[in-house]
């Protein structure tokens, strides 16, 4: 357990929030400050830590005063000094002494040193301030950088504004996290600086920094009672809605689901090299396909689920022509996004008001390679599931094998599947679909949805003869039992339940073909 001795002036806020968390198991052993009446060491008396007041005299020399401080801290074990508020400069005699030696200071250093860091900031109208825990030296502010954490400076801040934030934005986070390093065991002091184990490039580095930019103030967010607003990655270079050109602009601006729909639309679309054609209503597809011509791709898309897809968004992998965007203006949508549209398309899409038209550029290959999730206190990071299967990959589990069409349907189910939210069951015919059941807490309940929705809601189409894709393993029979009865023919899924062989059984007894891919394609969001 790596054993901490606070040096503090004042209130100790850092000290006292490194206590209360114990970053990496560690533990405040003793507070000592310089003066009698210092508001931490009531702090540290309510959590049971020692304290210790060495103040100095007024004739009393610092060599003194550091010795009579080392004495004191002479009773108690620890591995790691933190200074918090300690408004003294520390001589070298006293910092070899001591074990590492950090401190926290209200700047990223090495800007604005010294008592007043907010007030110079404010003066030198930067834009963005932070914090530094940096080593300390004998220097002033100079000692070698453990890690920093920036905090942005807003119009109108004045000293206590940044003091607040900067307080619980930035020290609050930077000094507990490297405490933690420390007591890790993660952190080298040499001659060169600091340097952190883990901390290197990558993907998934020990810290990350995000900066976005306001790009505008939405409507509201999900619902009109929510405030939200829009922000942009300037550096992101990839097709994008957030960077899109809307090409009505007599139109309204997009809100905050339809920008949400619109993402989801384009990632789905951009899993094809055909022409392809998606309409999305809450972020889950009501309908995918692919065809010869754009315009075939999305009446089959449409057809999925045209009841559903009022409203929905509309996504296309190609240059809209006239003849898709007629189609597309029959029924009310409320975006289309499409990497180009040509003068005949826009004359037909600009006749709808509330239909607004996003450019999102030549679909090039995608350089953002991550996807994220905020959660109260953090967030989650993962690679995207860029991963789709192949011929070869499929396994096939059953007696009769699938033709060569019911292989192309896998294929074409898989990619799709892909962007369905789980627990999610996806019937398609030769490369559109023809059901979706979709957010389900069962997997035969997403089966029976997506049955229900081929039977009742798609035009000229049947389960009869489909392809069935299911995003996980099928804990048991009844899914592929309920498929048989709709009249699905060949299941795709990734396999490796427990009872992969009562379910490939089930399959063999209604003469149908299975195959595995191996892996499964959650998604929850």
């Amino acid at each position: 357990m790596l054993r901490i001795a606070g040096l503090a002036g004042n209130r100790g806020r850092n000290l006292m929030h490194i206590a209360d968390l114990a970053p990496g198991g560690a533990e405040v052993a003793v507070v000592c400050t310089d003066g009698e009446s210092a508001p931490v060491l009531s702090s540290a008396a309510d959590r049971g830590i020692p304290t210790e007041v060495v103040a100095r005299g007024d004739d009393e020399s610092t060599a003194d005063h550091e010795s009579r401080l080392l004495d004191r801290l002479d009773d108690y074990e620890f591995d790691l000094v933190c200074m918090d508020g300690y408004m003294r400069v520390l001589s070298a005699d006293l910092l070899d002494a001591l074990p590492t030696t950090l401190n926290v200071h209200p700047s990223l250093l090495p800007s604005f040193r010294g008592d007043d860091a907010h007030e110079q900031a404010l003066a030198a109208g930067v834009r963005t301030t932070g914090c530094t825990v940096h080593v300390a030296t004998e220097d002033l502010d100079a000692g070698p950088i453990v890690t920093q954490e920036a905090v942005p400076v807003h119009e109108g801040d004045d000293a206590d504004d940044l003091k607040r934030r900067v307080l619980h934005g930035a020290e609050f986070k930077a000094y507990p996290r490297a405490v933690r390093w420390f007591a890790e065991d993660r952190v080298t002091v040499g001659d060169d600086g600091v340097t952190v184990e883990g901390d290197e490039a990558g993907q998934f580095p020990a810290r990350r920094v995000v900066s976005d930019d306001r790009s505008r103030t939405l409507r509201y967010g999900e619902n009109p009672h929510q405030d939200a607003a829009l922000y942009a990655d300037a550096a992101s270079d990839d097709a994008s809605v957030v960077h899109a050109d809307q090409l009505n602009e007599g139109a309204k601006a997009l809100s905050y689901n339809n920008y949400n729909d619109a993402d989801a639309a384009l990632d789905l679309i951009r899993e094809f090299e055909e022409p392809a054609a998606a309409v999305i209503k809450h972020t889950n597809p009501a309908g995918c396909a692919t065809a010869d011509t754009l315009a075939q791709a999305y009446d089959d898309a449409l057809s999925t689920d045209a009841m559903s897809a009022f409203g929905g968004i509309v996504a296309l992998n190609r240059t809209c022509d006239a003849a898709t965007a007629d189609a597309i203006v029959e029924s009310f949508k409320e975006v289309v996004v499409a990497p180009g549209y040509t003068d005949g398309a826009l004359d037909v899409l600009a006749e709808k008001e509330d239909l607004r038209v996003l450019d999102v550029g030549a679909l090039s290959d995608r350089e953002a390679t991550l996807a994220e999730k905020p959660l109260t206190g953090g967030r989650l990071v993962q690679e995207r599931d860029d991963w789709a299967p192949t011929r070869e990959d499929l396994e096939v589990v059953t007696e009769r094998h699938p033709t060569e069409a019911e292989f192309e349907t896998m294929l074409f189910a898989w990619r799709t599947l892909k962007h369905v939210k789980s627990n999610a069951v996806l019937f398609a015919s030769g490369t559109e679909t023809v059901g979706i059941g979709m957010g389900q807490v069962s997997r035969v309940d997403a089966v029976r949805l997506a049955a229900m929705k081929a039977e009742e809601h798609a035009e000229g189409k049947s389960a009869a003869g489909a392809v069935m894709a299911s995003d996980a393993f099928f804990p048991f029979p009844d899914g592929v039992e309920e498929a048989a009865e709709a009249g699905v023919e060949a299941v795709v899924q990734p396999g490796g339940s427990v009872n992969d062989e009562d379910v490939i059984a089930a399959a063999d007894d209604h003469g149908m073909a299975m195959a595995f891919t191996g892996r499964r394609c959650f998604r929850h969001d």
